[in-house]
């Protein structure tokens, strides 16, 4: 019998009561990618920093690929940015030999800009950026009590939020958790490295969220209990290991996972290690306003982080646009 896969997580601080059109226009999600760290100037591979609108990043990678006649898996990027936004992101491409450096402003457009372009001594992969800053917009935004939901607004950006992976995690209407289930319990083969690759992690992030929660119903995700491994709250994303969780933290563990026992043992034989990941999603240089009937909200999140996890806890999220990727 399939599984159903619920994504309804339960909230830290009550349903939220307000609601907002999301994601009205492309300049209502805006994002800005930091590395981190500046490209040094030499190596083989070009660092370009691209402004683009209404594009998704998949797409913006395959075009760079094609003007620097370069293969597609020769260009790298550190997350995925939501088609539906006004975005900046850093791609890498792989030229060793300067001397084919092309004009890279030819590729500037009404929809991408090439800000900038130097080069580094590696490839970007998926988590090399160090935060992302979101500038955000909800629209004809509607709450009964405006005081009460500015008193939850400051709570929320100042002591964080249950740390779940966001819905985009899960695939269109959650429609990647069945192939992980048809991967992990059926032994389907899924030749696309990538495509399986996905599945798994959504698998992971779908076993992390089932055990959030279950810190969540009992009111102990920013609390350290007996057995917990390191000084901040955590929660596995499973695979080959020994559990770092002792005592009160490991039965914990082991009951919120106790139904998901084939996942476990289909990621451990996927060859993936155990990981730990925080329970604590906690903005940055976080702020709000209003402007007029809308809320402006602005903060910066860690690579890997999600956006919209921040904003189901303040609002229900009124919108046509199916994201491919939350900005991460």
């Amino acid at each position: 019998m399939q599984p159903t896969f619920s994504l309804d997580f339960p909230y830290a601080y009550g349903a939220p009561e307000a609601t907002a059109n999301f994601r009205t226009e492309p300049e209502d999600f805006q994002v800005d990618e930091n590395l981190g760290f500046p490209p040094i100037g030499e190596g083989e591979h070009v660092y370009l920093h691209v402004w683009k609108r209404g594009e998704n990043t998949a797409w913006v990678a395959e075009k760079i690929a094609e003007f620097a006649r370069v293969a597609p898996m020769d260009v790298g990027y550190c997350g995925r940015k939501d088609r539906h936004a006004v975005t900046t992101q850093w791609f890498s491409v792989y030229l060793p030999k300067k001397e084919s450096e092309p004009d890279w402003t030819a590729l500037n457009s009404d929809s991408i800009k090439i800000l900038s372009a130097s080069r580094h001594q590696h490839k970007l992969r998926r988590g090399d950026h160090q935060t992302n800053r979101f500038i955000i917009r909800l629209r004809d935004f509607l709450v009964a009590d405006r005081n009460s939901f500015e008193q939850k607004i400051a709570v929320v950006l100042s002591q964080g939020v249950p740390n779940y992976y966001g819905e985009q995690r899960f695939g269109r209407n959650a429609n990647n958790l069945p192939e992980a289930q048809a991967i992990l319990v059926d032994g389907k083969r899924i030749r696309d490295k990538q495509k399986r690759g996905l599945m798994l992690s959504a698998a992971r992030s779908y076993l992390f969220n089932q055990v959030l929660a279950a810190r969540v119903l009992t009111n102990n995700w920013q609390s350290v209990l007996g057995g917990e491994p390191g000084d901040v709250p955590t929660a596995p994303l499973w695979g080959r290991g020994r559990s770092a969780a002792t005592d009160e933290t490991l039965a914990i563990e082991a009951d919120a996972l106790e139904p998901w026992v084939s996942w476990r043992d289909g990621l451990e034989h996927a060859g993936l290690s155990q990981e730990r990941r925080s329970l604590i999603l906690k903005p940055e240089l976080s702020s709000w306003r209003w402007i007029e009937q809308d809320l402006e909200l602005s903060f910066t999140l860690g690579s890997g982080e999600f956006a919209t996890t921040i904003l189901r806890e303040l609002t229900v999220l009124n919108s046509v646009i199916k994201t491919e990727a939350d900005s991460v």
